[in-house]
């Protein structure tokens, strides 16, 4: 069983527990509240202390009730920030390793214009290995072409040079180094530069 199957069903145990203690209560207090009624109708001063005992008790209730509304948040917002801790710790590694994969880019474009074969073979399934593991834990590369539209907030701009043609004004005319993201979040902006 999982950790994370543990604590739920932990969790579940906890809840049900709460659920039987909270039934309980509240029969009790129907089963004395029956009695009560008939004891009252006996005696006006009983009445008065029925009544504050059974306010003594929705006090009771109301606070253990808010003890456990509080300990259901303080659990859903630890189990949060555990979730964002694992993230941002995944993010640093990732963001270590982007260089790493840009140089084995580097190199398979230049083992390519070599011609070996056999050597491009095991490097490329090296290559890969390294690309599934990473894409496995959540990194992707961010897609961008020549001739896309730039988006400051999704690209990063490094020069601007004259556009080669007409339809590349304003738009992605080469894309230096790739961009990446992890999960939703972009952790490398693409670096372009733009036609003017």
């Amino acid at each position: 069983m999982s950790k994370k199957e543990k604590a739920q069903k932990d969790k579940e145990e906890i809840k049900d527990q709460v659920e039987e203690a909270i039934d309980h209560a509240i029969d009790e207090v129907e089963e004395s509240e029956e009695s009560n009624v008939e004891e009252n109708e006996t005696s006006e001063g009983e009445f008065s202390e029925e009544e504050r005992l059974k306010e003594d008790l929705q006090k009771e209730k109301d606070k253990f009730l808010r003890l456990f509304a509080e300990f259901e948040n303080y659990k859903r917002r630890t189990a949060k920030e555990r979730l964002d801790l694992f993230k941002t710790a995944n993010q640093e590694v990732m963001t270590a390793m982007l260089p790493v994969l840009d140089d084995f880019d580097r190199a398979m474009n230049e083992l390519k214009k070599s011609g070996d074969e056999n050597l491009m073979k095991g490097v490329e399934l090296i290559h890969n290995k390294l690309k599934e593991t990473l894409r496995a834990k959540g990194l992707e590369r961010v897609e961008v072409e020549k001739g896309d539209s730039f988006d400051a907030e999704k690209h990063e701009a490094i020069t601007q040079i004259p556009a080669p043609s007409d339809d590349l004004k304003g738009k992605i005319v080469d894309v230096v180094e790739p961009g990446y993201k992890l999960g939703e979040r972009i952790i490398r902006y693409p670096k372009v530069v733009t036609g003017q």
